[in-house]
């Protein structure tokens, strides 16, 4: 048997009142205990916070119980988690040893927030583009070059919708609940609400002076545009199936991804998507598709940059020397 001593990491969470508690494992050995098996055996003592009515143990059960996702299990005195496959003795955490716990508060699956960011523009596009009354006081006849943007956006998010539920697979399983409505912000906001009521507004209409007879009324201008969208989407799913392959279903495993958009730089994926959207900016000049571009952007080379640096942290010199975060020879 083995047991552990877990302590309070900082302040004492809320459904957990009753550490230190002492985490006894029958038939374990140390050199095969890893931290799940710690987790596991919290989440059942603490099942849930207790509640002076049933009706509040009903409706909060889920929300207050010490779950393995909303703990954070550490070495004492040290900040960095420590991952759930890790045995304890890879540790330097013996029988009788002792481990800290931080409640890392309520939790949603990745896969859940993705779903839930990418959903909104599918509803807010073709409320505006189909009822214009509503939000214009009349029709609008849609110039080609709208046309084509709500057909761009619908695909885009259709495909990030179907590439969260077949394609991406997760190194973490979930968030901070609280941290969706920040996520979504960026999605239901500026490429729903925004950037619908910019491109389908009556000032990118057939009849508007901004489109007729100037290079936005140009088929060949438009469909170059899209050509370069259609090329940039497919390469971002490419890359999205790449990284697929990296991981084995069910593990966390990481390996240096090669092939096609990984020569130059190590995030591929989120180039060829500012490229998309570049695209998009350009072929309606909206200052709404610009403002997004350079958000959504600059967001990405901020996941990317992080990322690079955990690449070449985690396999050193074995990573390639030569790849850029995310923009090929530049950064």
């Amino acid at each position: 048997m083995v047991s552990v001593t877990v302590v309070p990491a900082g302040k004492m969470p809320s459904v957990a009142r009753e550490l230190p508690y002492t985490v006894e494992l029958p038939g374990k050995q140390a050199e095969d205990t890893t931290v799940r098996d710690i987790k596991v055996a919290l989440a059942k003592r603490f099942p849930k916070a207790s509640s002076t009515t049933a009706s509040v143990k009903l409706t909060r059960s889920h929300q207050r119980q010490f779950y393995p996702a909303r703990q954070k299990i550490t070495l004492k005195d040290h900040r960095d988690p420590l991952k759930d496959e890790v045995k304890l003795v890879d540790a330097g955490v013996t029988d009788g040893g002792e481990v800290s716990v931080k409640d890392l508060g309520h939790q949603i699956s990745w896969k859940t927030v993705f779903l839930v960011e990418y959903v909104s523009p599918l509803v807010i596009h073709p409320l505006v583009y189909h009822f214009p009354k509503v939000f214009w006081g009349g029709p609008v006849y849609h110039s080609t070059l709208q046309r084509f943007v709500y057909v761009l956006v619908m695909i885009h998010f259709i495909k990030r919708e179907l590439e969260t539920l077949f394609v991406h697979r997760f190194s973490h399983d979930t968030m901070p609940f609280a941290n969706i409505f920040k996520n979504s912000a960026h999605y239901h906001l500026l490429s729903g609400l925004a950037l619908a009521l910019s491109v389908y507004s009556p000032n990118f209409g057939a009849t508007s002076p901004y489109i007729r007879g100037t290079v936005r009324d140009d088929p060949t201008f438009i469909w170059a545009c899209t050509a370069v969208w259609i090329i940039a989407e497919v390469s971002n799913l490419i890359t999205h199936i790449n990284l697929r392959n990296l991981r084995p279903a069910g593990s966390r495993k990481r390996a240096i991804p090669y092939g096609y958009g990984f020569s130059l730089v190590s995030f591929p994926n989120y180039f060829f998507e500012s490229v998309a959207w570049l695209a998009i900016a350009v072929m309606t000049g909206s200052f709404v598709a610009w403002i997004f571009l350079v958000v959504a952007t600059g967001q990405m080379y901020i996941w990317a940059a992080k990322k690079h640096r955990a690449y070449k942290k985690e396999f050193g010199n074995a990573y390639p020397k030569g790849r850029k975060a995310m923009f090929p020879y530049i950064a």
